[in-house]
């Protein structure tokens, strides 16, 4: 891709507009799952079932003519079953390694909080350093990667939930949500002979290209400041048992470079920022136990101390 910020715009929403001939009134929805993929980062979906979240990851990897897997967590996965193994050959006498099932660009983690806590920890390499390390040899993975992992916010039943220091690893969380009634009559008109047919619209190099002008992005020191006290913030604030790590710091930054690149710029503004604290934030911050049972949110959290942070002056949109 060239340096034409217009013209990368344009590209980008067409990824997202071929994506919407699946996904109807989820545009939000869609336009993070794509910035985390040029951020390099990975998405948690928290929604009940039946509202899209595989014909998203599906209709994702099919407009960017990438691999992708689908992998049902359940109680007696196993570690090995993701990151693959080593299987003895008795002709060659050597042991051979078997991939596993992680190896694709995008990965549905579907029901993640199904599989045992030392399942869900053998994402973590594979998540944070993007390779796989079995019997002492690395094995990288694909570009670009990401892991879409979802769970279920209705049913614990033989559930594990996510410990703090994995949902730290994800960039995003986001809901899709029950559609709008509009869009929910749509939905029955655009399926009511056969499923649409989602052509690519990009390349994989393409991405990866943009994976690395999302960096290169400006970003003023007044916003480098706005970024840090948000964070802080969260760290001192009265509902706040834990707040946001310097991972969640730097999601929240490159987060708002991707926006800026998705916008048309090659500058940030305080305006890629604030949106994007709740889905970048939210699932990083631990309540006090009172404060949970005052049902105070970690999204008002983060709206009263964006209430209170004075926004910097400079470039809008």
């Amino acid at each position: 891709m060239g340096e034409d910020f217009r013209e990368i715009q344009e590209y980008l929403r067409r990824i997202v507009g071929n994506v919407e001939k699946v996904i109807v009134g989820k545009r939000e929805a869609i336009e993070l799952s794509l910035l985390a993929l040029l951020c390099g980062g990975h998405i948690l979906v928290e929604d009940v079932p039946g509202v899209g979240k595989t014909s998203l990851a599906s209709a994702l990897s099919r407009s960017l003519h990438c691999s992708f897997r689908r992998i049902q967590f359940t109680p007696d996965i196993m570690p090995s079953d993701i990151t693959g193994f080593s299987l003895y050959n008795q002709k060659t006498g050597d042991f051979e390694y078997r991939q596993g099932l992680i190896f694709s660009s995008l990965i549905l983690a579907d029901e993640i909080n199904r599989a045992s806590p030392k399942t869900q920890a053998s994402l973590l390499e594979a998540m944070e350093e993007n390779q796989v390390t079995v019997d002492g040899v690395t094995y990288p993975m694909a570009k670009p990667f990401m892991v879409m992992a979802t769970q279920n916010p209705v049913d614990f039943v033989g559930t594990y939930p996510l410990p703090e220091a994995q949902m730290d690893r994800f960039l995003l969380r986001i809901s899709l949500g029950y559609p709008e009634f509009a869009d929910e009559r749509n939905i029955l008109r655009r399926f009511k002979e056969e499923d649409p047919d989602i052509k690519p619209v990009a390349r994989v190099e393409e991405i990866v290209a943009l994976q690395k002008a999302v960096r290169k992005v400006h970003v003023d020191e007044s916003l480098y400041d706005y970024i840090v006290h948000i964070a802080g913030a969260t760290r001192k604030h009265p509902d706040v048992t834990l707040g946001v790590s310097p991972r969640g710091t730097l999601a929240l930054f490159h987060t708002a470079q991707a926006r800026a690149l998705y916008m048309g710029r090659d500058y940030v503004t305080p305006d890629d920022i604030k949106p994007l604290t709740e889905p970048a934030l939210a699932h990083r911050i631990v309540l006090k136990p009172e404060s949970k049972l005052r049902r105070v949110t970690a999204a008002e959290v983060l709206g009263d101390i964006l209430g209170r942070i004075p926004v910097p002056m400079g470039r809008q949109e």
